[in-house]
């Protein structure tokens, strides 16, 4: 498919993805949203995919949603040009980033606020430029923060801090970004993108693809479990992967002293305990 508002490329077993609206600090649009959940579902289909990084054209990452709609900005959604809404609906809950089972590593390059930052917020790894200008700033904006910010931000870094950055809608650096737990790194601008790569490429060259996405799954889903139910999935998860081929392959890579060969496919084996 030929995209309109991102780039992708392969780079080996990661899919890199691109928001490339430099020209308009790659600003958030529903045409953007639509062209990244057809990406992400093409990554998440392809078990040649392990992991998929995602960064900005220029000098931002996002500079939150286009405003250029004036006061009509916020006032409803469209398909973006790819379908009816009700294709651009079905598309966005296919592709929610918790629910697939392919990790996505921000490469925060810069500038990322209101919707440029929360669309970060919903993936699974942040590497951020320590000087990234960054902000939950919906309410500067008359509107409230969206896509379960208010759910997810306390428990990622308490509620304190959380009331700080979604009740002013201040704007905050990466390394302060670090320092409270929304991104997992801060380094220098020109190595946002590479060390997201590294990232990616570790995943993809040294763990198994079913383990890590049943790990990605069960981690999302214990959010919202309790402690006994979750232990109990959880040893029955470790049984499961203890039993598969790639467990004997992960020892056995170890003590030869070479790359592991996995076999299983994170499309095609999942323990039927964990549903679809």
């Amino acid at each position: 498919m030929t995209y309109e508002q991102i780039l992708v490329e392969r780079r080996g077993p990661v899919a890199l993805v691109t928001l490339n609206r430099p020209e308009r600090m790659n600003a958030w649009t529903f045409r953007l949203q639509a062209e990244l959940n057809h990406a992400f579902a093409a990554a998440e289909a392809d078990d040649a995919v392990r992991a998929v990084v995602v960064t900005g054209a220029g000098r931002a990452f996002c500079a939150g949603a286009d405003l250029s709609g004036g006061s009509d900005t916020f006032a409803g959604a469209e398909s973006g040009g790819m379908g009816s809404e009700a294709d651009a609906a079905r598309m966005a809950k296919k592709v929610q980033p918790y629910r697939m089972r392919t990790p996505i590593i921000a490469a925060i390059n810069g500038a990322a606020v209101g919707a440029g930052l929360t669309l970060p917020m919903m993936w699974d790894l942040r590497v951020v430029a320590e000087d990234a200008k960054l902000g939950f700033v919906f309410n500067r904006r008359g509107v409230m923060p969206d896509a379960d910010l208010l759910w997810t931000i306390p428990r990622m870094i308490g509620y304190g801090p959380a009331m700080d950055v979604l009740l002013t809608g201040r704007i905050f650096d990466g390394a302060e970004a670090k320092a409270m737990g929304l991104a997992h790194r801060s380094v220098p601008r020109e190595q946002v993108l590479e060390t997201a790569l590294g990232l990616a490429r570790d995943i993809a060259e040294n763990t198994a693809p079913a383990s890590v996405a049943i790990t990605k799954r069960l981690m999302y889903d214990f959010l919202t479990e309790g402690w006994s139910e979750a232990a109990r999935l959880q040893r029955e998860m470790f049984d499961w992967t203890g039993r598969q081929p790639d467990a004997r392959e992960g020892v056995m890579s170890f003590v030869e002293r070479r790359p592991p060969a996995w076999t299983l496919s994170k499309t095609k084996d999942w323990p039927e305990a964990l549903g679809d």
